[in-house]
Formats: C-alpha cells, sequence, structure tokens
C-alpha cells in the first residue's frame, strides 16, 4: 500500500491518503524541503516472486515501474490540492485557539507583533464571569488577529518584514464599540458655538455675543450643548435673552439633550413661528402668559427653524465629520454605530474610506420615518459586507428625554404634575409602520427614555415579530433574532425588563448619562419609579443583552466615564450616589462596551474579542481599568488605538 502524509504547511492538519501501491511520504515544507520515503511496488513484487521461483519476474520490472510512477504522480497532486484548499488566505487565521502554540509548521508570518503587553481578552475564564483569560502579545496579519498568546510563542510569526511594538507591560483591550453616538451633531458642535458646561444664562449670552462678533451681517449663530440645570436660576432662556446680543442674527442654540431648543426673535420670524401657530404632533411651542412664544421649541417644534437654517456646505460637514473622528480615535473607540440622518454624511464616509481616511468602523442607521423603498434603497447602495462602513438599523424616536420633561410616562412628572411627556406616535400608526419594515428585512432600534415610550416600542415589536414568524422573514443576518433594541430605556418597570428578555430586545444604554441626570433623576421620577431607572444590572440579571454607548456629544465620547459610572453610579466628584444595587462589575460594563455593542449590530462574529480570526481593533491604555482605583477610571488615557492592525491614534 502506499501512503500520503502531511504536515503540509501552516494550518494544515496531518493526513494520511492510501494508494494501492507502496508507501510514499511526504514531509514537512516549513524548511523548504521535501523528503520522501518509497516501498517501491517492486519489492513486493519480488516477494510474491519468491514464493513462486517458476514466476518470471521480468515481466514485472515494467509494470513495477510506471505504476510507481503514476502513484508518484497521483500523490503530488493530493498534496498541491490540500494546500490549495487547506491553506488560509492571506490574513486570515488557522484554529480560534485560545492561545498560539505555533510549530516549524507555522510559516506564514506576521504583519505586525506586539509583544509585551497585559492583553485582557475578552474571553472569560469560566461560567461564572469571575475572570478574563489574559496574554502576553498579539500577532496582526493583515487586518485580523493571527495569534494570541505567549512572548516566546509569538516570536516564532516573527519575520524580516514583521514589524515588532514593544508595549512595555501595558494593558490592551478590544477597541471601545460605542453603539449609540451622532457624529454629525458632534462635528457642527466643534463648528459651531459650544455650550457645554455654561455656568450660567450670562456666560451663554457671552459666547454668543463672541460669535457675533466675528461673524458676517446675516449668518446663523448656531450653538449646543446648554443645560440651565447647572445654573444658580434653574430657568431656560427665552428669546428677549438673546436677542439683546444677537444684534440682527437668527440665532439658534439646541439643549446639551437635543431635546429642546431656544430661538432668537429672528430665527422664529424665518421660522414662521408666531401667536398663532400650532403645537406640532410630538412637539411643543413654549408660550407666556399671554400666548407669546418663549422662543423654547420642544422635540419635533424645532422643525419650523431648522428647516430654514441654510444646509453646511459640503466641505464644513466633511470638516466637522473628521474631527468628530479624530475625537473617537483619541478616546479608543473603533467602531462607531451612527446616526447623523442626513444622506450626505454617509456618502462623505464613503469619500473618507475609499481615501484610507476612515478611522473608525462606521454603522449607518437610517431613518425610521422614511418610506421603506427609500430606505432599500439606500442600503443596497453599499456593500453590508464592508466592514469598514455600511447602513444597519433604523431609528425611531417615542419620547424625548427626562431633562427637558419630554420622555413619555406612564404617570406624570413628580415635578410636573400636569405633564407626562410628549409621545411621538400613534400607537396603531407605530405598530403598522414597525411591521412593514420589520417584514422588509430591517432591524429597528426605538428611542424610549420614559416607561410609556418604552412600552410603546415593546407593543410594536411583539406585533412585528408575530407577523415576521408567521410570514417566515429572516432577520438581516439570516437568523431567527430580529435584534431590535431600546436605545436609552432608562425608565422602565421590572415586567418590562422581563418583556425585553421574552422578545429579545437589546438594551442599548449610556451609562454615562447617569453622571448628568442623578442631579435631578429622583426629582423627576419620585423615589419609587427612580429605584428601578438606569437598571443595568437588572437587565443583565434577567438575561437581557446590554449594549453600551455614549450618546456622543450629548455626553463626552470618552468611554471611562461610563465605565465609571457603571461600576460606581456616583457622581464624577464622589459625593452622590444613585441607587448602587444597579452597578456592575468592570467586566459586566467592559463587556457590554464590546461584546455586546457587536452583539448589538450583528458583529460579534468580527469584533469584541482578542482571539485568533477577529479583526485587529483594540486599544493600549496607560493603565488596566480592572485593576485601578473608581477614581482613576476617569483620567485613564488611550496610548494607542488600533483598527484593523493599522494605528489610527498614537498618543506620543
Amino acid at each position: 500500500m502506499l501512503r500520503l502524509h502531511g504536515r503540509l504547511s501552516q494550518g494544515l492538519k496531518p493526513a494520511s491518503f492510501w494508494w494501492p501501491i507502496g508507501t510514499f511520504r511526504l514531509a514537512s515544507l516549513a524548511e523548504g524541503r521535501l523528503r520522501t520515503e518509497t516501498v517501491p511496488f517492486a519489492r513486493q513484487c519480488l516477494l510474491f516472486a519468491s514464493r513462486f521461483p517458476a514466476f518470471p519476474t521480468k515481466f514485472l520490472i515494467l509494470p513495477t515501474r510506471l505504476l510507481t510512477s503514476a502513484c508518484l504522480l497521483c500523490s503530488l497532486v493530493t498534496f498541491c490540492v490540500l494546500c490549495v484548499a487547506q491553506s488560509p488566505a492571506d490574513g486570515a487565521t488557522t484554529e480560534s485557539k485560545p492561545r498560539a502554540e505555533l510549530t516549524e509548521a507555522d510559516t506564514i508570518k506576521a504583519d505586525i507583533i506586539f509583544e509585551h503587553a497585559n492583553v485582557y481578552t475578552g474571553v472569560p475564564a469560566n461560567e461564572q464571569f469571575s475572570s478574563i483569560l489574559r496574554e502576553e502579545a498579539i500577532a496582526v496579519r493583515g487586518g485580523r488577529i493571527q495569534a494570541v498568546g505567549k512572548n516566546s510563542d509569538l516570536r516564532k510569526l516573527k519575520g524580516p518584514q514583521t514589524q515588532v511594538v514593544d508595549l512595555g507591560g501595558h494593558f490592551v483591550m478590544p477597541g471601545f464599540n460605542d453603539a449609540h453616538l451622532h457624529l454629525d451633531d458632534a462635528g457642527n458642535k466643534k463648528l459651531s458655538v459650544d455650550l457645554t458646561g455654561v455656568k450660567s444664562l450670562d456666560e451663554l449670552r457671552a459666547r454668543v455675543a463672541k460669535k457675533v462678533e466675528g461673524s458676517k451681517a446675516g449668518d446663523w449663530i448656531l450653538g449646543e450643548g446648554w443645560d440651565e440645570t447647572l445654573w444658580p436660576v434653574k430657568v431656560t432662556p427665552t428669546r428677549w435673552d438673546l436677542d439683546e446680543v444677537s444684534d440682527g442674527h437668527p440665532v439658534f442654540l439646541v439643549r446639551i439633550d437635543t431635546h429642546i431648543a431656544v430661538a432668537n426673535t429672528r430665527a422664529l420670524q424665518l421660522g414662521s413661528i408666531t401667536l398663532a401657530s400650532r403645537n406640532p404632533q410630538g412637539g411643543q411651542i413654549d408660550r407666556n402668559q399671554n400666548g407669546e412664544p418663549t422662543g423654547i421649541l420642544r422635540e419635533t417644534a424645532q422643525a419650523a427653524v431648522t428647516g430654514v437654517i441654510p444646509k453646511p456646505s459640503h466641505r464644513l460637514r466633511r470638516e466637522g465629520l473628521e474631527l468628530a473622528l479624530a475625537d473617537l480615535a483619541e478616546h479608543g473607540v473603533t467602531s462607531a454605530q451612527d446616526y447623523s440622518p442626513v444622506w450626505e454624511n454617509f456618502q462623505i464616509y464613503e469619500e473618507l474610506e475609499k481615501e484610507g481616511k476612515l478611522t473608525a468602523r462606521i454603522s449607518e442607521w437610517l431613518p425610521f420615518d422614511e418610506p421603506v423603498e427609500e430606505l432599500s434603497r439606500k442600503r443596497e447602495s453599499h456593500p453590508q459586507s464592508d466592514l469598514m462602513l455600511h447602513t444597519g438599523m433604523l431609528k425611531g424616536f417615542m419620547d424625548g428625554s427626562l431633562g427637558s420633561h419630554t420622555a413619555a410616562l406612564l404617570e406624570p412628572y413628580a415635578d410636573d404634575p400636569k405633564n407626562s411627556g410628549l409621545p411621538r406616535y400613534d400607537a396603531a400608526k407605530l405598530n403598522e409602520m414597525t411591521k412593514e419594515r420589520v417584514l422588509a428585512g430591517f432591524q429597528i432600534g426605538f428611542h424610549a427614555i420614559g416607561d410609556k415610550g418604552v412600552q410603546m416600542a415593546l407593543d410594536a415589536f411583539a406585533g412585528a415579530e408575530k407577523a415576521a414568524r408567521e410570514a417566515k422573514v429572516k432577520a438581516p443576518d439570516g437568523g431567527d433574532d430580529f435584534r431590535l433594541r431600546i436605545e436609552h430605556a432608562q425608565v422602565t418597570t421590572p415586567v418590562q425588563i422581563g418583556l425585553f428578555k421574552a422578545l429579545k430586545v437589546i438594551a442599548s444604554m449610556q451609562p454615562s448619562h447617569l453622571l448628568t441626570d442623578m442631579r435631578w433623576a429622583q426629582d423627576r421620577l419620585g423615589p419609587r419609579r427612580a429605584a428601578t431607572s438606569y437598571a443595568w444590572l437588572a437587565f443583565l440579571n434577567k438575561g437581557v443583552t446590554l449594549a453600551f454607548g455614549t450618546d456622543y456629544p450629548v455626553e463626552p465620547v470618552t468611554p471611562f466615564r461610563g465605565l465609571y459610572a457603571a461600576v460606581t453610579r456616583q457622581s464624577e466628584n464622589g459625593k452622590q450616589e444613585y441607587f448602587p444595587q444597579q452597578r456592575l462589575t468592570m467586566d459586566q460594563a467592559i463587556a457590554a462596551y464590546t461584546t455586546g455593542s457587536a452583539f448589538a449590530e450583528f458583529e460579534e462574529k468580527e469584533k469584541g474579542k482578542l482571539v485568533p480570526g477577529m479583526l485587529a481593533d483594540f486599544v493600549v491604555l496607560d493603565r488596566d481599568v480592572t485593576a485601578a482605583s473608581q477614581e482613576k477610571i476617569l483620567s485613564t488615557k488611550v496610548l494607542l488605538t488600533i483598527v484593523g492592525g493599522k494605528t489610527v491614534y498614537d498618543a506620543k
């Protein structure tokens, strides 16, 4: 019998193949040599002839030579086929081993080896999730992780062209995946009047006046980020406050939560908002005792003014997005699930990708309210398989925010008993629209902060999933889990959390919101409802997937504020605490920012962990956040941000 052995090339498993002539062995090609051992057919024939002396052995010579040659040829062909079939493509990994165990056969060399690191892989060491596996080095090839393991093992993957980076023992973890942000708003904020953190109405007016001084006649003065709860007199500004410093310019300033804005008199005139104007569906125009608009526009009422603001040029849009992307890279965010609803923003991302300047992976949400035909056209305009950029879920709004008293509540606000918030949809219309879009194969995420908004979303999801099952419609990834999402989910009841689990709804939350909201959340809700608000641990204990983000620029994009909030539920100065029984462990919080966020966008097989085969997206920090004291978490700095094996940020 003839047998072909193979320890062939990297990634090939030993294999044996039998042929009806002798034995033929191919040894390792790892050192560029071929060793063969043959037991010729002739030897077997001669043995046969010795048992039968009368048999004319000369007749065996020719067939022996022919059959041996044929066998050798077949064996070599088999060897080549195996190499093509089993060898990994450039940049692919061999096996998803938890650590590297390399042999002389591992001949494909790494592009980069990051060594001498404290690698937090994101892989639980046991079922209790009490610890995470750690390694010393990461090898990257073709934009993916080739191997993780000990320094000594991974050095075997070093070739003449391999770059070696010594990380000096620093902490390495999967890149942060921000599950909810708005990059166009962030860019606009950087290009307009930044009102974040202003401590008084006078300071707000001073910043507007400074912008007016440098503006041409008739230019709009735009700004965002003000928060009246930080002021000595916690009253929203009015149009008359702005008129005194605007010098005839139209002024429009959005609150930090984006759910209300203040416009001066000129802006209201341009938006045709008068004494006779009616409140739009899902919105409100605030008025004084005489019925005159005060300039405060809540929710959809803002559209009357935003609709007449001149659109920024393509150049300005791109400049703003590039500034926002740079902010992500500096803070270790390697993936962003973005809602920048103007389609031109997506086209700018495409430009950046073609130029090799897209520094984060973007899943771009589309507006839920757009017609299904238009949504389908946009989805099909760019490959869904593109791991750097593609369209994602549909984003809809059930209500507003707690800070502006527009989140829809099942019971009135504790500090505003005549107000229960502003639902944005008629339930019947919402349910029908949701069903139509799920049947068209879209993932959906609903902004819902109040418990009434949450219930509206859950009811719509239940009906849509039932219709999809009956119609045998699959989820966007071809599976049966539609991964429907509720964004924020700040005020929920225990019964609703059970419905999240039953419907497999993802809780996409932003822990850093609590750092802002804890100053007044209990006033808005009262102690009973507040006790079950921002209920991160309750969701996890029920088996609900948590996906964390920042809502940037509503909150700063740094994920370390979110980690701090999740594990402490304390104010940044440590002086205030908010229902600490809902605290998470650091491992749970990191998982929500990495694996949870990846699952929420159907990409858990591509990112979120540092194991062979995953995308090489990771960050190097100046400290081990799992071992740092709580107060030190907030001051954590990113040293390197790596996306697809390429450095997109270097603190040096």
